[in-house]
């Protein structure tokens, strides 16, 4: 039996997301959420009765279409053509779990009763969820302003019959789905359309998505580096404590103290050196981490508040007996965290990749971590590749928020382009991955000619369980394999962030 997610007005956050994610739960709506959902309906239901002049996205078009009056007898068939003609989404197709994250999201939003849909709607969207049927979405099409139209309209199709689903890792069409499960497609009622379609969740799923993945990739940063400050043979005095307090970023505060713990008990970092500086890319780890943990937490808390924020058009307001015609499905807070984040984990990846450099330099051990450079290449070619990834992301860390295109005929004026933002950090992330394993396949190698001084146990017993994925490189072998063993390294061993704070 899975455990149940109910609903409600109260504050959705990261970690509860993951326990959503990890523990499979199931969602449902709670009372309050109910409640919420029904008023707005009734209300909208009663205004359109009494109200024979145009509200927006309710009887009128759509964008340059606002001043369109439409006909009593054909909102259904206006909220239907809406979400049909709005899926030109391309591209790749989404992974699943992004999809789960944009039912949740939309599910969310959708509750606080300021979108006027029908319960009807709203509890078929966590039918959908509930039983991992998920909806097809493409990765291109959002311009992350009037919310994210097309990618919306794919996850909105299978409410009405159109569209594919994914269903037993299968894709197939969703009038089958409907079908097998016994569900009539659902009659989109007046502004059902519009509110299915405007909104942030598509950049919101990525920014969340990204935001668990940042947080342990920090993580792993702070670990590995800590690896190659030991292996390269480097002096500590740049993590003692007094020298952040009087710099008190909290990043770098906290990134400096968990240096120390990660190598308490480590008899190389014990020892004296001959070496009286090292270079930044060790030296300064608290400040470039840091500052990334810091722009990491800046953008927790913009993501924070959208989840638990209504982004659909226009907004119904009962107790003020408003609908009120608004902008809040723009994705500009959101376009510049997702580039901020981008460029703030890239520099991760830019001062591992230097890191690497040093260790297979020859400064402080053998030229490129091998017995016998030379006959043997060694370590030197895993630097190329983390150079030429570190190089990717310089470009995909340019800002998609500065850009902005003109679309529906000039009403839409200012578009954020939030979810190209969104879909490049994946990208920035997954290469961030890779660089921190290579450095963990190199910084591992070179330890070994620190023998026979030992790193810290922590760290010990970390490498140990890594040389049984990778061995000790004596003579030139086939590099990848063990490249791709050392990333996934970082998927499967549990690193505990409560080690370490």
């Amino acid at each position: 039996m899975r455990d149940c997610h109910y609903i409600s007005s109260s504050v959705l956050d990261l970690e509860e997301i993951q326990e959503i994610l990890e523990k499979k739960k199931t969602l449902s709506l709670s009372d309050e959420a109910v409640l919420n959902i029904e008023k707005a309906r009734k209300y909208l239901d009663d205004k359109m009765k009494e109200n024979k002049n145009p509200i927006y996205g309710i009887n009128t078009g759509f964008g340059s279409l606002c001043n369109v009056k439409i006909s009593t007898e054909n909102l259904t068939k206006l909220q239907e053509n809406l979400v049909m003609s709005h899926a030109c989404g391309t591209g790749e197709k989404i992974s699943l779990r992004i999809v789960r994250l944009m039912l949740l999201l939309k599910i969310q939003s959708l509750s606080y009763g300021h979108s006027g849909v029908s319960l009807e709607t709203v509890n078929r969207l966590i039918d959908f969820y509930n039983e991992d049927v998920l909806p097809v979405v493409y990765a291109q099409g959002s311009l992350g302003a009037s919310g994210d139209l097309a990618p919306l309209a794919h996850l909105s199709l299978p409410l009405i019959g159109k569209g594919e689903m994914y269903h037993e890792d299968k894709i197939v069409p969703s009038e089958d789905i409907l079908k097998k499960f016994n569900w009539s497609p659902i009659k989109l009622q007046s502004k059902e359309g519009l509110a299915l379609l405007n909104g942030t969740q598509f950049m919101s799923a990525h920014g969340i998505d990204s935001l668990l993945k940042a947080y342990k990739l920090s993580l792993w940063a702070d670990v590995i580096g800590a690896l190659s400050v030991d292996a390269y043979d480097c002096n500590m005095s740049p993590f003692d404590e007094i020298v952040h307090l009087v710099r008190p970023h909290r990043g770098q505060v906290k990134t400096a103290e968990r240096i120390r713990k990660i190598l308490t008990g480590s008899e190389i970092a014990k020892q004296s050196k001959q070496n009286v500086q090292d270079p930044y890319s060790f030296r300064c780890i608290p400040q470039v981490h840091g500052a990334t943990k810091d722009t990491i937490g800046f953008v927790h808390k913009v993501f924070k508040t959208e989840i638990n924020s209504v982004t659909d058009n226009p907004n119904i307001f009962v107790e003020a007996d408003k609908i009120i015609s608004g902008g809040n499905f723009h994705g500009q807070p959101l376009a510049l965290a997702l580039d901020y984040m981008a460029i703030a984990m890239a520099e991760l990846g830019n001062i591992s990749e230097r890191r690497i450099y040093q260790l297979v330099s020859g400064l402080r051990g053998p030229a490129f971590l091998v017995d016998a450079p030379g006959l043997n290449s060694g370590f030197m070619i895993p630097q190329y590749t983390a150079a030429s990834i570190v190089s990717q992301n310089k470009q995909l860390s340019t800002p998609a928020s500065v850009d902005s295109i003109v679309s529906s005929n000039g009403q839409e004026d200012h578009v954020s382009m939030g979810a190209n933002a969104a879909t490049k950090l994946t990208k920035v992330l997954e290469n961030v991955s890779t660089v921190l394993g290579i450095e963990l396949f190199n910084a591992s190698q070179a330890l070994f000619y620190r023998s026979p001084h030992k790193t810290s146990p922590m760290l010990e017993k970390m490498v140990k369980e890594f040389r049984k994925d990778v061995p000790l490189v004596r003579e030139d072998v086939v590099m990848a394999p063990f490249i791709q063993k050392s990333k996934e390294f970082l998927e499967t061993y549990q690193l505990e962030e409560s080690t370490f704070d």
